[in-house]
């Protein structure tokens, strides 16, 4: 009785699928043929109005040829450089200004704080933006009224309008250095140039490694300073769980809240950020 009930159902499920089968082959053609369903439609055909256009789409063409001259070759190198300048721009503004400072620093006291997380890395790099851009907006801004604008009003040509922006950036550089001129003689030296007298003497490709050279130095020496109250906390903090015999437990768990609450306490964000602009505003 119960083979008899499975070649059943068997049969069942073949005849189910036939069905399907013959329903998928036959339905296009019934379709097909009843395209014009319902009956007694009227037929027609969709056209667009005459007032309606069709979108036009620009035709871009981009010719190659020969320069004329030699005005027009020296343009084409022109441009080609500055493409070139502005493809490497995020990274020179990096560098020349006093963004590489204040990122270092941030980094450190979050990791002083033993901090992994929190605040997330991108936050951290657009409080140093935003405060470079405070701090070097002086300097911007005669970056842009004497070079920038002239420049796209036509008053005066490219290497103009790069002497005028290099001017008050190399000011700025010179003026982070003023104290420690050790890194422009070791360029200078490197390079077999005379001991320069003025800041005219010494050449942009000379000022700019050894400024940034003096900035890692300086977001260094901040770093340590900024380290030496933790690593204290750390040390009471392990000292006290050895003497108890939690030798298992990691000191870093305990200090960091007591780490979290002096920071607080003395205002650290306020205090490093009004520290870091004195560092840099003298």
């Amino acid at each position: 009785m119960h083979k008899r009930l499975l070649l059943f159902a068997q049969r069942k499920k073949l005849l189910v699928c036939f069905a399907a089968l013959g329903f998928f082959c036959v339905f296009p053609a019934i379709a097909q043929q009843n395209r014009n369903f319902p009956e007694r439609a009227a037929q027609g055909v969709t056209e667009m109005g005459r007032t309606v256009r069709p979108a036009q789409v620009p035709n871009i063409d981009i010719n190659i040829t020969q320069p004329q001259s030699g005005e027009e070759v020296a343009f084409s190198v022109q441009l080609l450089l500055l493409l070139t300048v502005l493809t490497l721009a995020p990274s020179i503004l990096i560098l020349v200004t006093c963004f590489l400072r204040f990122s270092i620093v941030l980094d450190f006291i979050k990791r002083a704080l033993s901090l992994q997380q929190v605040p997330p890395t991108a936050v951290l790099n657009g409080i140093a933006f935003f405060m470079t851009v405070f701090v070097m907006w002086p300097t911007l801004t005669q970056v842009y009224t004497n070079s920038f604008r002239p420049l796209s009003d036509g008053e005066i040509t490219i290497e103009s309008a790069y002497e005028q922006a290099e001017a008050p950036l190399r000011i700025f550089m010179y003026r982070q250095m003023a104290e420690d001129t050790s890194y422009i003689s070791l360029f200078m030296s490197m390079a077999q140039l005379d001991r320069p007298n003025t800041l005219a003497d010494v050449p942009t490709h000379i000022l700019i490694p050894a400024y940034i050279l003096h900035e890692l130095t300086v977001a260094f020496k901040i770093g340590v300073l900024l380290y030496i109250p933790f690593i204290i906390i750390d040390m009471v903090v392990a000292s006290i769980l050895m003497s108890m015999g939690m030798m298992m437990l990691p000191p870093v768990q305990i200090s960091m809240p007591f780490k979290l609450m002096l920071f607080v306490l003395v205002d650290g964000w306020g205090l490093l950020t009004q520290q870091l602009f004195v560092s840099v505003l003298r």
